[in-house]
């Protein structure tokens, strides 16, 4: 089984390119804080690249800045290629399947908090599968 879910923010704006048959795909960086403080007592966190494709990376693009906070489940994927001067290279990196949104970054006049949508909202309408997922108050809808 490979499962991986984690918790963090992002160190920069997402990156949505669309191949070269019209898929979306956004990249961007996660912080995740580890749970433990090194012994100087500072906390320390893992750098850690996401990939999302289809809809999903369309949505990180529209919603995500740097500093969101968001929830990621999906699975590690390791790829590798051959650099210019020859030599093998690996990448290690999460490919997402749930995108969950838990704040928004820095936007224009501070942070802002992006609201679940309300029961008698229809997802399906807003362009939104069921695996889109938003969590916070009602009182702040950024879209």
């Amino acid at each position: 089984m490979n499962k991986v879910i984690l918790v963090g923010r992002l160190t920069r704006d997402p990156e949505v390119k669309n191949t070269m048959s019209g898929r979306a795909v956004a990249t961007f960086t996660l912080a995740v804080d580890r749970r433990f403080k090194n012994k100087d007592g500072q906390k320390e966190a893992d750098f850690i690249p996401i990939v999302f494709w289809g809809k999903q990376a369309e949505l990180a693009g529209q919603y995500l800045s740097k500093g969101s906070q968001i929830g990621v489940s999906g699975r590690i994927q390791v790829r590798n290629y051959d650099a210019q001067d020859g030599t093998k290279r690996y990448v290690t990196e999460v490919v997402g399947d749930e995108l969950t949104f838990l704040s928004s970054g820095r936007r224009e006049g501070g942070y802002s908090q992006p609201s679940a949508p309300r029961p008698d909202n229809n997802m399906s309408a807003m362009g939104l599968d069921e695996d889109f997922h938003l969590m916070a108050d009602d009182d702040e809808v950024p879209f």
